[in-house]
Parts: C-alpha cells; sequence; structure tokens
C-alpha cells in the first residue's frame, strides 16, 4: 500500500484521486476484507477497479463488497475476476452471479483460469493443466450464460516463446517435459501454441449465440 499510496495524485479536472502507476488495480483474493486498509483505499480512488473472486467469498460478503467500492453503481468502475479452478466453478459462480444480478449490480465479469489450476509436480515444478485451464473457460461462458450475464474478460499468463511450464496442450507436455525449458521465476505460462489454442477456443465461444 505505501507503493500505490506514493503513486496516487489528485486530478483537477476530474476531481478526484487517482493511482497512477496503473490503470485498472485490482484487490486479491486475500486482501478483500471490508474493514481492511486495502478497500479503504480503493474506496478512495475513482480508477476503474478489478476484484479477485475466490472460493471463500460468500454471496452476501460480494455484494457488500461492491456497495461499498461502488456506491453510486457506476457502470464500469467494478470487475469481478473470479479465480476458482476447473473442479469448483460450477459449484461456486452461479450463486455469486444470480447474487449479483438480483441486486441490480453494475459490475464486469472476467474469468481467471491460471490461478485457480495451480499444482506442484513431484519433481518440484509450479505448473498448470492446459485441460484445467480450458475446462474453467468453457464452463465460465457457460455460466454467465445460464445465468443472464456477460463474460466480459479472460486473464491470461502466456509467452509468445516455446516454454514447457504449463502441461498438456497441442505438443502434449507432461510433468517429465518441464525441465527442459522452464524459464518463469513466478507463475507458470501458457506457451505460444498453447496460448493460439486457447485464442481459437475463445474465438468460437463467443461466436455462440448469447
Amino acid at each position: 500500500l505505501l507503493f500505490e499510496q506514493a503513486l496516487t495524485r489528485t486530478d483537477q479536472r476530474q476531481r478526484g484521486y487517482y493511482n497512477l502507476s496503473t490503470h485498472l488495480p485490482w484487490i486479491g483474493d486475500r486482501t478483500r476484507a471490508i474493514d481492511g486498509a486495502h478497500v479503504e483505499y480503493f474506496r478512495g480512488i475513482r480508477n476503474p477497479i478489478g476484484i479477485k473472486v475466490g472460493n471463500t467469498i460468500a454471496s452476501d460478503e460480494l455484494i457488500d463488497l461492491i456497495k461499498v467500492l461502488n456506491p453510486e453503481n457506476i457502470p464500469g468502475r467494478l470487475t469481478l475476476i473470479h479465480r476458482f479452478g476447473a473442479e469448483k466453478i460450477a459449484s461456486r459462480l452461479p450463486m455469486l452471479a444470480d447474487a449479483v444480478k438480483r441486486s441490480n449490480l453494475n459490475v464486469l465479469w472476467s474469468c481467471d483460469p491460471m490461478h485457480g489450476n495451480t499444482q506442484a509436480t513431484r519433481n518440484g515444478f509450479k505448473t498448470r493443466s492446459f485441460d484445467d485451464i480450458t475446462s474453467e473457460i468453457i464452463t465460465a461462458f457457460r455460466i454467465h450464460k445460464d445465468c443472464g450475464t456477460r463474460l466480459s474478460g479472460i486473464h491470461l499468463e502466456l509467452t509468445g516463446e516455446d516454454v514447457t511450464e504449463c502441461v498438456g496442450g497441442p505438443a502434449n507436455l507432461t510433468e517429465s517435459d518441464l525441465p527442459r525449458d522452464y524459464r518463469s521465476q513466478v507463475d507458470p505460462r501458457l506457451n505460444y501454441e498453447q496460448a493460439m489454442e486457447i485464442a481459437f477456443l475463445l474465438a468460437e465461444e463467443m461466436k455462440s449465440p448469447a
């Protein structure tokens, strides 16, 4: 927060405070306490805001959080970035999407299929399954369609290089392939072939009737 505060400025034309370190700052799944310092800081800036929505949040907590951060219900102010994992999205997302819709709250929905699907291999590598990533994306599209809401964005971590950090995909990478070209110091990324395959998947899903 000290870093973000140092880069927060007033804008005389817009009459408010803006975080100038980024266009879309977001609150993490572990830092979204309504009475916490992160929410208090975000409440005072006028940037569009992202909120990571994970498996531990309840519907009433999400509604309260939205109302605190966007009391005027301004369209475009809040993006809810859900990250449940392929196994849990079907049981978690519908109740949250329905609650937000019933409350007539203006939000954008985005899917993060990366962070909920992270796993550790037997040889100590942090990885993600291509199949889990695509499964969560497809399920997210279906749920939002069924709920009458719209999936407006996808968060992916990827590179145009031929790394071996996520298993599966067109080349059918396995755990034994990971040491061959694992470069990330933080999170495993989709490589070029895997990213392109997901781009084609997104194109097909977006062409489907709403």
